[in-house]
Order: C-alpha cells, then sequence, then structure tokens
C-alpha cells in the first residue's frame, strides 16, 4: 500500500480554498496532499497589440515555485533566468486554461493567470491548472463577464507506473521513481484536453495507457466535484 494506505486509483486529500486573496477578482488555494499552490487571476481592461480593435480577450498565465516549497532551498527566478520548466508549465497552464474559456465574450481583456507554489510536493502543474479554472470563474462573476464565456470545465491529474503498479495523483516520492510518468487534462465530459506522457524508464503498453486514463479520468471528476463547490463559495 502506498503513504497512509491510500489506494493506487485515490487521489490525495484535497481542498480548493477560494476568495484566498482578498484583493484580486478570483483567487484560490489549492491543496493536493502536502501540495499547495495560490492561483490568482488579475484581468486588465487592454489586450496585446496584436489584438488589438479586434474585440477578443486574451488569457496568459504564470507559473513560479517559492525558494522554500521545497526542503533544499531554490534560487529564486527572475525574467530571463527562469528555468525552462517553470516555462513550459506555464505555457501548459495558459493552453489549458484558453481551452475553458470563449475570449470573444470577453471583450478586448487580458486575463492574467498567476500560480505560485507555496509547498511541492508532486503534481504542482496539475493542481496549478485545476485551482486557476476555479481562480477563473470567480474572477469572471466578479467583472461580471457572461456565465457563457466558460465554455468547459477543466480538471488536471497526474499518473504513474512505480514498480509495476499504476498510481493515481503522484506525491513527489511516488514521482522520483516513477517509470512511467503522466500527466492529464480532461474537460467535464471526459474528453483529452492535454496528454503528457513519458516512458522514463521503460515502454508502457496499451492496455496500461487504457487504465492510466482511466485513473485519471475517475481522479478529476472528483476534483471536478471540489471545484464546483469552491465556485459556489460566496466567502473565503
Amino acid at each position: 500500500m502506498r503513504f497512509q494506505d491510500r489506494p493506487n486509483n485515490q487521489i490525495r486529500p484535497a481542498v480548493i480554498t477560494p476568495h484566498y486573496l482578498d484583493h484580486l477578482p478570483g483567487s484560490v488555494l489549492i491543496e493536493l496532499g502536502k501540495t499547495k499552490v495560490i492561483c490568482a487571476v488579475n484581468i486588465e481592461e487592454k489586450v496585446p497589440p496584436f489584438l488589438k480593435n479586434s474585440g477578443q480577450g486574451w488569457l496568459s498565465a504564470e507559473y513560479a515555485m517559492l525558494p522554500s516549497a521545497t526542503p533544499v532551498r531554490t534560487q529564486r527566478e527572475y525574467g530571463v533566468s527562469r528555468q525552462g520548466r517553470s516555462i513550459e508549465i506555464q505555457r501548459l497552464i495558459g493552453r489549458s486554461l484558453r481551452t475553458a474559456i470563449d475570449l470573444k465574450q470577453c471583450g478586448e481583456r487580458t486575463i492574467q493567470i498567476d500560480c505560485d507554489v507555496i509547498q511541492a510536493d508532486g503534481g504542482t502543474r496539475t493542481a496549478a491548472i485545476t485551482g486557476s479554472y476555479v481562480a477563473l470563474c470567480l474572477a469572471l462573476k466578479e467583472f461580471k463577464i457572461p456565465e457563457t464565456a466558460i465554455i468547459r470545465q477543466i480538471g488536471s491529474i497526474s499518473i504513474g507506473i512505480i514498480q509495476g503498479e499504476i498510481r493515481l495523483d503522484l506525491d513527489y516520492n511516488e514521482d522520483s521513481k516513477a517509470e512511467v510518468d503522466f500527466n492529464l487534462v480532461m474537460d467535464q465530459n471526459g474528453e483529452i484536453i492535454e496528454l503528457q506522457g513519458t516512458g522514463e524508464k521503460r515502454p508502457f503498453s496499451m492496455q496500461e495507457l487504457d487504465t492510466i486514463l482511466a485513473y485519471g479520468k475517475k481522479g478529476i471528476q472528483e476534483l471536478m466535484i471540489l471545484q464546483n463547490t469552491a465556485i459556489q463559495s460566496k466567502t473565503g
């Protein structure tokens, strides 16, 4: 059995706290096990030059890990010194969230999503996507952007194979030992938005892939229940 006797197809204890920051239209703290990520949304009444006078909005994301988020302190990232991993993750977050929203209904506004990992224990990118969806919905409510601007609900989870076992929602100890590692983004209908999978130490079979997707769908559906509860909450 896994840590705290968690079954292989079970997510870690999860909590999404809405309205986590007082001064922003949309913010959450998402906790998956010991992983904690603050997701915050700012909306500006302007767009990048390539969208000026188009009537359409834009959405982008940034991702960073605080130096003390891990047991061994990491260097704080600035500008061009940002690591390739952080850039790759924030692009994933931005791509995923842009599939959730009809930017034509937002007018010429820029939606900026900031994801800051304050404690890391595996699954930070998937937690950031899941939390950012909630923060986005809260921000759109605050700006009175039509509910129809949200065209699909999205969530994300990690899955891996460790010692031949397929496991859902890996913590750092499991992730560091994974033979096969997946990050999955899905919508409420179980349709895949993004699937990142690597046979890091061995190939994986089609049968294993089917189980990976089934575990991932189950975990995301459970997280979506928490998302909906958080979105409907009126206070933090």
